[in-house]
């Protein structure tokens, strides 16, 4: 399913679909990715200079570097983007092309070892005009390498992997040997693994705390023009050093605005472009006549995560497998994407996004009586309306952010868990801290976020499934084995790319035997734009231009 997950979490909110309501409309939504995307594109000399854009967050960084664990989430990842260099762009299938902005070249150059070369663009400088150069590229690999634990990695994104980095031929070039096969090595400075400079990667003080209060130096077409964090708001402006294609737009303004408000917003022309909810949201935009709806099937998916710690009620893998296989997924999919996907189904892969090269279905299916029998075969038996085992209730706590959408997932699920005897309590949290107070603690027996793919497929499975000592990054759940880490390493190593593929579902079909997680469903893409904007809207795998998004004349 997602394809690098994107760094790791991000909380999704939407207007609530109310079970059987069916949208007097066509369905948007068309449910796989990798075929298309829907940004109204146009050439430059159809846009008129200047401008603001108006987009919203649900909540303010609480730390601007993305690498870091407090950070590593997918609106943080929205609002750096467009200062930030980054060695790959992407199109809507996912394929790469390097990013000229920033490097001329990005080459594999020997397997054995494995080195790759980093050619930087010499126009590329950071915003005080210091030029960027092999340094920052190696400062990062090493804060990224998991060897200090110090620094509060979300990711090592492979660079666990690199032996070392050199000064090429001059400063200008980067050479990364690595003393371990690594497949995603495209991946390392790209999608969400965006280039920060030495400053930030140079020690493990500035690497956790440098950006909590707001970004410092910056290489996009955009820099930081001012924040504030009582106000909820950010605003970017051209940035003056820039030595590529002068941006359309002269600002882009990032406003803190709670999910449910995002359409009113919208609608009452307070922000250009929002990602749509539920029906409801659908109806308003369509209804507004300076909207247009952009389509593109979405890239973030919602999942069901067990934890698996010991001492924990799930600790058990046969328990938690039992469970999954209780829960129909594809009533959740009909119950939440009615009328907003033509044909809703589940998510069947841990790795890949429906439709995206690779995806196949490696799940364990849906099947009550089979979970019974295997819930009374491990001594949990039935004791009215809910089973228990050596006294104990088989009880386990939901824990969500606030949100209609998790809140109707979770009743759908309690639902079907109450028919084999799983009692489930639904435990809504704010969103205020949900990840460092709740999720990262693992203060929960199952939880639900969203988790966000993008055109790396193999960076985030070490991150999200690997089971290491003293190494949680974002296996939240505690869960793993030997034998899984161990396919995981295959399929890191791996550089053939379709043997890769075929390693990376032996490691999904094994997630699923775990018990890990359960993907829901996909995103469905939905967005409300105005209808003036071009090169911008539901981008699928697409990543943006951000020197093209602009108002028609």
């Amino acid at each position: 399913m997602r394809i690098r997950l994107l760094l790791t979490a991000t909380l999704t909110a939407g207007a609530l679909l109310a079970g059987g309501c069916v949208s007097t409309e066509e369905a948007t939504g068309i449910g796989s990715i990798g075929t298309s995307n829907d940004i109204n594109p146009h050439p430059r000399d159809d846009l008129r200079d200047g401008g603001n854009l108006r987009i919203a967050i649900t909540g303010y960084p609480p730390n601007w570097n993305i690498l870091q664990i407090d950070g590593h989430d997918a609106e943080t990842g929205d609002t750096v983007r467009p200062l930030l260099p980054r060695a790959f762009d992407t199109d809507a299938a996912g394929n790469l092309s390097i990013n000229h902005d920033f490097f001329t070249d990005v080459r594999m150059t020997g397997t054995d070892p494995q080195t790759v070369v980093y050619d930087i663009n010499p126009q590329a400088v950071w915003s005080d005009g210091s030029p960027i150069t092999w340094e920052d590229l190696a400062s990062q690999a090493n804060a990224l390498s998991g060897r200090d634990k110090r620094f509060l990695i979300a990711i090592t994104a492979g660079f666990d992997r690199v032996a070392k980095v050199e000064r090429g031929e001059n400063d200008r070039q980067a050479v990364l040997t690595f003393d371990r096969h690594y497949a995603e090595w495209r991946g390392q400075f790209s999608g969400n693994m965006m280039l920060y400079p030495k400053s930030v990667t140079r020690d493990p003080d500035s690497f956790n705390s440098a950006l909590v209060d707001g970004i410092g130096l910056t290489a996009g077409p955009f820099v930081v023009k001012s924040t504030d964090r009582t106000q909820g708001r950010i605003t970017l402006a051209r940035n003056p050093k820039w030595w590529g294609e002068t941006p359309k737009l002269d600002t882009i303004t990032i406003s803190v605005l709670d999910r449910s408000a995002w359409v009113g917003a919208v609608q009452n022309n307070e922000l250009d472009a929002v990602m749509l909810g539920g029906l409801d949201d659908l109806q308003i935009a369509r209804t507004t006549p300076s909207l247009s709806i952009r389509t593109a099937p979405g890239n973030r998916w919602r999942h069901f995560t067990f934890n698996g710690a010991p001492g924990s009620i799930l600790a058990d893998p046969a328990l938690r497998v039992a469970i999954s296989k209780a829960i129909d997924r594809q009533r959740i999919a009909d119950t939440i994407q009615n009328g907003l996907i033509a044909e809703p189904e589940p998510l069947n892969n841990h790795v890949f996004l429906r439709g995206q090269h690779g995806y196949q279905d490696n799940s364990l299916g849906y099947d009550p009586e089979a979970a019974a029998r295997e819930l009374d075969a491990i001594g949990w038996a039935r004791d009215g309306d809910v089973r228990s085992k050596d006294g104990r209730k088989l009880v386990i706590r939901d824990v969500m952010y606030n949100d209609e959408v998790w809140v109707r997932i979770a009743k759908l699920i309690q639902e079907d868990l109450a028919k084999v005897g799983v009692g489930l309590t639904i435990d809504t949290k704010p969103a205020a801290r949900y990840f460092p107070d709740v999720i990262q603690p693992g203060d929960f027996d199952v939880c639900q976020f969203s988790f966000v793919g993008d055109a790396f497929s193999f960076s985030s499975i070490p991150q999200v499934y690997g089971l290491y000592p003293d190494d949680v990054q974002a296996n939240f759940g505690r869960i793993g084995s030997p034998e899984l880490n161990d396919l995981i390493e295959r399929t890191l190593s791996e550089l053939d790319p379709a043997k890769a593929i075929e390693l990376a579902n032996q490691v999904d079909r094994k997630v699923f035997e775990e018990g890990h997680s359960l993907p829901l469903i996909q995103s469905e893409g939905n967005y409300a734009v105005r209808s003036d904007l071009a090169n911008y809207g539901a981008p699928g795998l697409a990543s943006y231009d951000w020197t093209k998004i602009g108002f028609l004349k």
